[in-house]
């Protein structure tokens, strides 16, 4: 009896630091072997500057392979909406978000390598049964989102676990929409900040594991609150991701209580007040009670997660 031997040639990779993957030849078969050391993730966000600067930042951090990114588009509607209703301090309102934002992050999506793997979906197709099986097939470490859709079932449930979630406002004290502008209506700063945490089936309501609170400065406006808090944000989600299985379990603060928005309870009246607000000097008024208020509201830090250590002025 004879045996019959495969022999096959195998081409050894050159394993450079900055390679996610080394990639071998055997026989006519290219093959990819990830490192250890990776985490490769999916991403699930939106298509504006704020978007691209979260998901290019993924694609940027050190020892994350982004596989695809899914940007739902979301267009301008809101300003032609109001346009068209005549609401001419949410135009301005919203114009002004537009140029800050251009102002915080363009200049890193002209310089930086794009490394993120993005592709365009509708808004609210992320749930369809095309792009589970998609995500499905790439087989990802982690699902990652910010901004997207509510997601629903089978993703929800397949990925339960393995599900982070940027949420911008300070869960369970601001939920649902606008959470980072209705503090600042209300004239209450120290709740404006981000939410790390698992998605679950809720609105807002997951397994809390990061929260940073909003930086803010003397002169500050609206809009450089929110887009310095998505800019350090953004330094601090990649870690999460990589430090993913030593993050600890908290304590999760009582759900009960706390104020939820959702898109009907916007107003003109509201945008006035904000902006009044500003000029009558909330900015100053917390400022100088800011150690008093903060410690009235007390957020989450994970002990796996060096702040200091990865922001970029901590001390500012």
């Amino acid at each position: 009896m004879s045996v019959k031997t495969n022999i096959y040639r195998i081409s050894l990779p050159y394993l450079s630091p900055d390679s996610p993957k080394a990639r071998f030849i055997i026989g006519r078969k290219v093959i990819s072997v990830k490192y250890p050391s990776m985490t490769e993730i999916v991403l699930l966000t939106r298509d504006s500057l704020r978007h691209d600067y979260f998901r290019m930042a993924f694609g940027l951090a050190a020892d994350i392979e982004v596989l695809r990114t899914y940007c739902e588009t979301s267009g301008s509607q809101l300003i032609q909406d109001a346009r068209e209703r005549g609401e001419s301090i949410r135009v301005d309102h919203l114009e002004r978000r537009r140029r800050s934002e251009h102002d915080y992050f363009a200049p890193l999506l002209n310089l930086a390598p794009d490394r993120s793997n993005p592709t365009e979906i509708p808004s609210g197709s992320i749930n369809d049964d095309a792009k589970h099986r998609e995500i499905r097939d790439l087989d990802p470490d982690l699902l990652v989102a910010y901004g997207c859709s509510i997601i629903e079932d089978p993703l929800l449930s397949e990925y339960e676990g393995r599900f982070l979630n940027l949420h911008l406002g300070l869960s369970p004290y601001y939920r649902g929409t606008g959470t980072n502008f209705w503090p600042l209506v209300n004239g209450e700063p120290e709740y404006v900040g981000a939410t790390f945490m698992h998605i679950d089936a809720g609105v807002d309501t997951g397994e809390i594991v990061h929260q940073l609170r909003a930086r803010v400065h003397p002169d500050d406006g609206p809009h450089d609150i929110g887009n310095r808090l998505i800019a350090d944000a953004g330094q601090l989600y990649p870690e999460l991701v990589r430090r993913f299985d030593e993050l600890e379990s908290l304590d999760q603060p009582d759900a009960d209580g706390g104020s939820y928005y959702v898109s009907s309870d916007y107003s003109v009246e509201a945008t006035e007040t904000l902006y009044e607000n500003f000029e009558n000097g909330v900015i100053d008024d917390y400022l100088r009670s800011c150690e008093k208020r903060v410690s009235e509201v007390p957020i989450l830090k994970n002990p796996a997660i060096d702040e200091q250590a990865l922001l970029t002025v901590p001390e500012v």
